[in-house]
């Protein structure tokens, strides 16, 4: 059985955050290791209590996932502060060939604050490079950027182009917050033609899609598929959820 480090914050409401991530890699056969960096105490619709734990827990339980021996990629979502940012950057730079699909986890959907500004400039300076993909949506790709949103597909492109620019070795923008009848992902990879993954736009909101994405995408790297490969499959399982969510 493959295995994927999932670097995360719980959800007590089960919705997001780790919870979504063990979910996902069971769906999809991949074992899981899980590294908490921050309790949260959330519903639906807030997030009312958020605990984040000592960078060096965060670093030990990294060490010790990787020290298993079964670490076949990564998955980085919630990280909270700049200290444990650092500490999981320090602790991935002893395994440079294992994948990082990093998710910047910046606000919930409620609209709380889970990542300081310090916090994302280390996260753009010290694991942006390192991560192998990053997934920003609409509003993440601009906060990191720091400009305003871009929801038209040009937009969205010179935002990747310029993420690129900033020592990302891949950038999947995700299409879910901007308009139109298809939600459009795009995949830009140095030196290489925008690639689109494009379904239906189902008009469902549910908590925990992002989350649920960079993991599938994630058991797909551990599993030996490439980066296009993974991708799809992700944009497909996201899909299928919302459509579940519907029914």
């Amino acid at each position: 059985m493959k295995h994927v480090l999932v670097i995360a914050g719980s959800d007590s409401s089960g919705g997001a955050g780790l919870t979504r991530d063990v979910a996902t890699l069971t769906h999809f056969g991949v074992g899981a290791l899980c590294a908490l960096t921050a309790v949260t105490a959330q519903s639906d619709t807030a997030v009312t209590a958020v605990e984040v734990l000592p960078a060096a827990i965060v670093r030990a339980q990294i060490e010790a996932a990787f020290a298993t021996g079964r670490v076949d990629a990564v998955k980085i979502g919630m990280l909270a502060t700049r200290v444990v940012v650092l500490a999981v950057a320090a602790a991935l730079a002893a395994h440079p060939i294992t994948p990082v699909v990093l998710d910047p986890v910046l606000t919930s959907t409620s609209g709380t604050a889970l990542l300081d500004a310090a916090g994302q400039a280390a996260l753009r300076e010290r694991l942006l490079p390192r991560a192998t993909l990053i997934t920003p949506n609409v509003a993440e790709a601009a906060a990191l950027l720091g400009v305003a949103g871009g929801v038209g597909e040009p937009q969205r492109l010179a935002q990747g182009e310029a993420l690129l620019a900033l020592g990302a070795r891949a950038v999947l923008l995700k299409g879910g917050h901007a308009p139109g009848p298809t939600a459009i992902d795009l995949l830009l990879v140095p030196g290489a033609p925008a690639r689109r993954f494009s379904e239906p736009r189902i008009p469902q909101d549910r908590r925990g899609t992002g989350c649920a994405l960079a993991s599938a995408i994630a058991a797909g790297l551990a599993g030996a598929q490439d980066l296009s490969q993974a991708c799809a499959r992700a944009k497909q399982h996201v899909t299928e959820l919302l459509r579940n969510t519907r029914s």
